[in-house]
């Protein structure tokens, strides 16, 4: 199979990407699931843009790199915050409706780290009709094949060519991927003039997570598999306020915005305690939340803090939040009179694979985008809601580059065929079911909120045993979706513990009891 544009997830990034490239050549999106099964349909807070005074580009730009704690690159940071306004018009040209005030403006929202409203929004679902807009414009569009219920098993390089490759290879190139039917057991091999990795995050790593069953960190590790170069991948952000509902999976967030339109952490006996750990108290940035709340409830012996919103005015509430309203209610919880409680869970990849401005990657002719990537917009721990507008910014920087090339690259031939001597079909379901829990234990348990040398160490040593049991099993066996997934969990796992090791101090989402302040 033959495309010029391959675009590996179906997120924000990946979408709007493959929207900007139809116009100029042939997309092909490859998503190992549904189209609209990804991240970006779980956000619900909403996206950043400075829309109206008070607020300027200046504030939105020091609060960004306030929150990432001094690891931002300014330059992605302005490159985001100066074109985001053109991006939410583009998004609203395609077909997204953000919620407005009577006398038709922009009703802002305002989130933990932010210094103003500045947080469009629909309902508590905006990542969900974001990705419904974007998905009906890429089933409209000619020029888009969707390959729905196929995984992209690895990228395609000098490699496959028979060549040693490492990261330092001069004129090391991305020429397509293998790509396997998940319903006929069939490896594709798909060609590409360029490739797009955005496949989202990697929340499955830990055991719980308000990420989709979908976030296994593929596009990080196949990255990473093709010798690219990634970065500040230890900077895994928890977010501060997942409805603490045991046996849930994924874990059922809580958005930022509540906090921002009012509502305060309180304890069991109802007293706050924010006030203890920031002058921002409940709307501080989320590595200090968490980390707050995950010393109360160790300090106290229990499991969840509460959220409290009941002061708030009820039809109020019910109209800002209806599905967090509705989900609580299920569970019989009602919001508008009964606190809700709440744990930290594994959220957002603040890291991922190092790009350039224009989304490139140390590979030629490969962008990564999304959270697959690390622009260095969020540094050291993400500000809420940058990363659906990172998405955007960067997709469109990325498009445009990739097409200012197009006339100057062609498929490479020579690609070997995947080859399936030697394997057979995996009879070791329950095996690999097993590792992956070792393997979510391994990082909530050692490599979580808290950090310390010794968890590390000891993080590395288990995980290492798992590495050699899978790749044993991968060698002698047809690739299946849960196998692969599982070799990408243990991938990216492996990066966030030794980039984490590396990192000699406690800053943003990366906290060391060995380095504290």
């Amino acid at each position: 199979m033959k495309t010029d544009f391959l675009v590996i997830g179906s997120g924000a990034a990946g979408l709007s990407f493959a929207l900007d490239a139809a116009e100029h050549g042939h997309v092909t999106i490859v998503t190992k699931g549904r189209i609209d099964e990804c991240n970006t349909d779980y956000a619900q807070g909403g996206i950043c843009s400075v829309t109206y005074e008070p607020d300027t580009f200046e504030k939105h730009i020091e609060d960004t790199l306030v929150c990432g704690a001094g690891k931002c690159d300014r330059e992605a940071v302005e490159l985001v915050v100066r074109n985001a306004p053109d991006m939410i018009r583009q998004l609203i040209e395609r077909g997204t409706r953000f919620d407005r005030t009577p006398d038709g403006r922009f009703e802002l929202h305002r989130e933990g780290g932010h210094s103003e409203f500045r947080i469009l929004h629909h309902e508590d679902l905006t990542g969900a009709e974001i990705e419904r807009a974007l998905t009906e414009s890429v089933r409209r569009h000619p020029n888009i094949d969707v390959l729905e219920n196929h995984f992209a098993i690895d990228l395609l390089t000098q490699h496959h060519l028979g060549e040693f490759v490492t990261r330092h290879t001069r004129g090391l190139a991305c020429f397509g991927a293998y790509v396997l039917d998940t319903a006929t057991g069939e490896v594709v091999t798909v060609l590409s003039k360029f490739t797009v990795v955005a496949t989202g995050g990697c929340g499955n790593i830990y055991s719980t997570t308000t990420n989709p069953a979908v976030a296994t960190g593929d596009g990080i590790a196949m990255c990473h598999r093709a010798k690219a170069i990634t970065r500040n991948m230890e900077f895994i952000q928890f977010h501060p306020t997942s409805l603490y509902n045991p046996g849930e999976r994924p874990s059922f967030l809580i958005t930022e915005a509540m906090r921002g339109y009012g509502a305060i952490l309180r304890l069991s006996d109802g007293s706050e305690f924010m006030d203890k750990y920031h002058p921002m108290k409940s709307l501080a940035p989320r590595d200090v939340v968490a980390r707050s709340i995950y010393r109360e409830m160790k300090r106290r012996g229990e499991e969840f803090v509460y959220l409290d919103v009941t002061h708030k005015d009820a039809e109020t509430t019910r109209r800002h939040f209806p599905n967090i309203y509705e989900k609580c209610l299920s569970t019989g919880i009602d919001i508008t009179r009964d606190m809700i409680p709440v744990t930290p869970a594994a959220h957002y990849c603040c890291g991922g694979v190092e790009v350039d401005l224009n989304g490139q990657t140390s590979i030629k002719r490969l962008y990564a985008l999304g959270e697959t990537s690390c622009t260095g917009l969020h540094g050291a721990n993400r500000l809420a809601s940058n990363s659906l507008i990172e998405a955007v910014v960067y997709a469109d920087r990325a498009a445009k580059h990739a097409i200012s090339n197009l006339g100057s690259v062609d498929f490479q031939d020579g690609i070997p065929e995947w080859d399936f001597e030697g394997t057979q079909h995996a009879e070791e379901m329950l095996m690999l079911i097993q590792s992956k829990r070792e393997v979510q234990q391994i990082m909530s348990n050692y490599v979580g909120i808290v950090r310390s040398n010794l968890s590390l160490k000891r993080a590395m040593r288990r995980l290492s045993i798992i590495f050699e049991e899978t790749e044993e099993l991968y060698g002698k066996t047809k690739p299946n979706r849960e196998l692969c997934e599982l070799r990408n969990m243990i991938a990216v796992a492996y990066l966030v513990i030794k980039q984490g090791r590396e990192l000699k101090e406690s800053v943003g989402c990366h906290y060391n009891t060995d380095y504290e302040a």
